[in-house]
């Protein structure tokens, strides 16, 4: 039952980190220095989907579920088997890849603009 658990409780961490890649950046138009982890964060899930390497998540994931006697995510991984043909379909990945790379080209230009407006300081940023 506890690696049941772990398995959930990582799926569910991994639709986070999902989530915060795409719409990440808006939080950081009220917590500037957020601004850091979105960007990595972006840059780790672009790198992912560009290049194909396994998120250490799906690594976590695939461990709890075989040591519960469940079946791991199948080889195309997190977004594959629970986001794609449930959320929206297999049809429109692309365009659900393109809704959220201009999700994070709007709120870091906004962010950008509201830098510039505001003339904050930049070690608010840091």
């Amino acid at each position: 039952m506890a690696f049941r658990v772990v398995a959930d409780l990582t799926a569910f961490v991994h639709l986070l980190f999902v989530l915060y890649v795409a719409f990440g950046g808006f939080l950081a138009w009220r917590w500037p220095r957020t601004i850091v982890a979105h960007v990595v964060a972006v840059v780790w899930g672009a790198a992912s989907v560009a290049v194909g390497f396994d998120c250490p998540l799906t690594a976590v994931e695939n461990w709890a579920r075989r040591e519960a006697g469940q079946e791991g995510l199948p080889p195309s991984g997190f977004i594959d088997h629970y986001l794609t043909g449930v959320i929206y379909p297999e049809s429109a990945l692309g365009a659900a890849r393109a809704l959220a790379a201009l999700a994070v080209l709007v709120s870091w230009v906004v962010l950008w603009h509201r830098i510039r407006v505001t003339k904050v300081a930049p070690e608010t940023y840091s």
